[in-house]
């Protein structure tokens, strides 16, 4: 019977940077990530005496919001940076990032890692208060962002 790895409830670490190359802003653990989703919208081009189909050119690239779920970091910090950038009239406050991808059998070595550029916060949700629950620090985080890389570590 094969061994079957242990479960590892926080697989996805998040690091989030003030600016290209800046200072750490916060890091944490999440349960899930979802989001990771770049889309190019072609844009066809009709040419004359072209009567078999169109030229299909590269069009702008979206990309979708990247949503943390169920974390555990210092919440104080995603808090601050949320306030900053909406309450607060800062609304070009951007981080960059690095969402680390582990692999189960191996958690002390990332096996990818996803750069984010230009990252904004949209929603923050804590969890529900409960005496006798014990709950993450962060319900869900959502980022906007203006670009996706993957690299291999």
């Amino acid at each position: 019977m094969a061994e079957h790895a242990e479960f590892i409830p926080f697989r996805f670490h998040v690091a989030l940077y003030d600016g290209e190359g800046g200072s750490l802003l916060c890091e944490g653990a999440f349960s899930e990530v979802s989001g990771l989703e770049a889309t190019m919208a072609p844009k066809a081009l009709k040419e004359g005496g072209r009567n078999w189909g169109e030229v299909q050119l590269a069009g702008p690239t979206t990309f979708a919001p990247i949503v943390l779920k169920r974390g555990i970091t210092a919440v104080a910090d995603l808090w601050r940076w949320f306030d900053v950038s909406t309450r607060q009239a800062n609304h070009a406050l951007r981080m960059n990032g690095t969402i680390d991808v582990f692999h189960p059998e191996r958690p002390d070595a990332p096996l990818l890692r996803w750069r984010i550029t230009n990252a904004l916060p949209t929603r923050f949700k804590g969890p529900d208060l409960s005496s006798t629950a014990s709950q993450v620090a962060i319900e869900e985080l959502q980022l906007v962002h203006e670009g996706l890389e993957l690299e291999h570590v």
